[in-house]
């Protein structure tokens, strides 16, 4: 069974479609590469799939359970959203970085924030504050940076920032943990430095949603790809076909060939 599925998510803002009706799955462990030209409305699926914009159409089921429906979503609460997304972990192309804490602080942030919102007695809280202080050492242990763990965003290279965004979102436990472009903003040394970190999670059987414009990393890492073209998914299968020979949709070969160039 699939761990997500989506069904008929179509989004338009205004009197463009931009996404016109996207059917996807995804199996635990896995990961998705989405690819396709600017403007083909791969950054609204995954902003949708995050929740930080609403389709217009089409729902959502996660691990078995449903998590969204576009009939019953104008009744949902702010709080009722928050906890939907608490399920994804987003990392931004431009790392989005609190840049007057440091960096363990930018990990330790949002889990203590949770953590207020609990009904639990002081004792338990500082127990909670010190358990999540010792998972962000964990977690910037795991993308190399455990000695800038006091240092601020400015004082880091934009692939260690990049790095510290991946810690962060890890840092709430997601049950998908997306990327939106993350290697856009750097030059190709720093770029490899944030590729092999997600080299590394897709490993351990992280279940990833990345869209990127680096096929190379696409089709060494991803198990899937689905190809979008003009708010459509023109092909949507495993990895082997979508960059081989035998693929069967002629505008991804076009694709695939325009970026190898």
């Amino acid at each position: 069974m699939a761990f997500l599925e989506m069904r008929g998510v179509k989004k338009s803002f205004g009197r463009t479609e931009v996404l016109k009706g996207i059917d996807l799955t995804l199996e635990k462990g896995k990961t998705l590469a989405i690819i396709g030209s600017s403007g083909s409305g791969k950054t609204t699926l995954l902003r949708c799939i995050n929740f930080l914009e609403m389709p217009d159409q089409g729902e959502m089921i996660l691990d078995g359970k449903p998590l969204f429906n576009a009939v019953e979503a104008k009744g949902l609460s702010e709080k009722q959203l928050r906890e939907k997304r608490l399920h994804f972990g987003l990392v931004f192309q431009n790392f989005n970085l609190f840049p007057q804490y440091t960096v363990r602080e930018n990990l330790c942030l949002a889990p203590k924030l949770l953590a207020k919102e609990q009904e639990i007695d002081k004792a338990k809280r500082k127990e909670l504050f010190a358990e999540i202080e010792a998972k962000a050492d964990v977690l910037l242990a795991k993308v190399g940076l455990t000695e800038k763990a006091d240092s601020y965003p400015c004082q880091l290279s934009g692939g260690q920032q990049q790095r510290v965004a991946i810690a962060r979102a890890l840092a709430m436990s997601p049950d998908i943990l997306c990327f939106d472009e993350p290697t856009s903003a750097l030059d190709p040394e720093l770029t490899v430095e944030v590729l092999n970190v997600l080299r590394s999670l897709a490993a351990e059987n992280m279940t990833m949603i990345v869209v990127t414009h680096e096929m190379k990393f696409a089709s060494e890492v991803a198990d899937t790809v689905l190809f979008m073209d003009n708010g459509v998914v023109d092909f949507y299968g495993d990895t082997k076909t979508a960059f081989g020979p035998d693929c069967p949709s002629a505008r991804l070969k076009e694709f695939v060939g325009s970026i190898q160039k």
